[in-house]
């Protein structure tokens, strides 16, 4: 009789990764122009990057990062602090500033200057 050999399945491990870094702490920053401690994770899921990635794909580069708030950003129990309809309050009445400097700690990568999303 011989014996099967078990192989790793990938994609379970793939998906545990994932739970695990979901699962994990929380970071957070301070938003003093709006009260508020934002909480986000490092990991965002493929469904939330995608629509953001395709908006800048479209030239609509502001509204890619207000949907990066709206996706990431999080109050201190986990849940999402803004929802979709949102953005037009963001899109119009909030300091394009602000929403620069939380959408580039909500990605963690340098972001364009103001000048250049207000052209978008």
């Amino acid at each position: 009789m011989t014996e099967e050999i078990k192989k790793p399945n990938i994609l379970e491990n793939a998906t545990k990764h994932y739970k695990a870094q979901i699962a994990g702490e929380m970071k957070s920053f301070d938003v003093p122009e709006w009260g508020t401690k934002i909480y986000f994770r490092t990991v965002q899921n493929l469904k939330s990057e995608t629509q953001i990635v395709e908006l800048s794909r479209q030239g609509k580069s502001t509204e890619a990062l207000v949907m990066s708030i709206i996706n990431k950003a999080r109050n201190e129990d986990g849940t999402l602090m803004f929802k979709v309809h949102d953005k037009n309050t963001f899109m119009n009445e909030v300091d394009p500033k602000i929403i620069l400097r939380v959408a580039s700690k909500l990605n963690g990568d340098p972001l364009p200057e103001v000048s250049e999303v207000v052209k978008n």
